[in-house]
């Protein structure tokens, strides 16, 4: 199955020179949903993994079904003011603004290992956040797992020489 023919591209949205990769039509089929899960969860079993970490929103989609096939306790990685807790919070820059991520200050114990998981890597600024807030909790990144990579954005070559390690399903150019 060819998971990129799920993907639908979508030109200026959320701003004009955006080509937006819409996960939707991929995740309401469900072969190709249970393909995507299977291939993430084949791709995590090479790495230690004590919890399992997801950026809000469509990361959650993801992470949640790859957390419950593992038996791994699962971290959400939200925006601001959305936790009830204490929480440990990042600013990062993205490429149509700025953003803010929590993560409780309990979710994540001294030396966990911690697998991140999204929907998508552009340019790292929020996938660098969420590593920021994985580390700042006393845990560790063991990998980031993204469904889709915009290669020329470079966000996984960006992550990868602050040494971590990156994996994707399929890649899609940005623009």
């Amino acid at each position: 199955m060819n998971l990129k023919d799920y993907i639908r591209s979508i030109p200026n949205y959320p701003k004009k020179g955006i080509l937006f990769r819409d996960i939707t039509t991929l995740i309401k089929d469900e072969k190709a949903f249970a393909e995507t899960i299977n291939q993430i969860v084949k791709k995590s079993k090479k790495f230690k993994v004590d919890k399992i970490a997801a950026i809000e929103s469509r990361g959650f989609v993801f992470a949640s079904a790859v957390s419950y096939l593992l038996k791994k306790p699962f971290i959400m990685l939200r925006k601001k003011n959305k936790l009830p807790a204490e929480t440990f919070s990042v600013d990062f820059e993205l490429e149509y603004g700025t953003a803010t991520i929590e993560v409780h200050k309990d979710s994540i114990e001294q030396n966990d290992s911690v697998l991140i998981i999204d929907d998508l890597i552009a340019t790292g600024g929020t996938a660098e956040a969420a590593a920021k807030l994985v580390e700042m909790s006393g845990g560790n990144v063991s990998a980031f797992i993204f469904a889709i990579n915009l290669f020329d954005l470079n966000g996984s070559d960006n992550l990868a020489k602050k040494g971590y390690h990156v994996e994707n399903l399929m890649d899609f150019p940005g623009h």
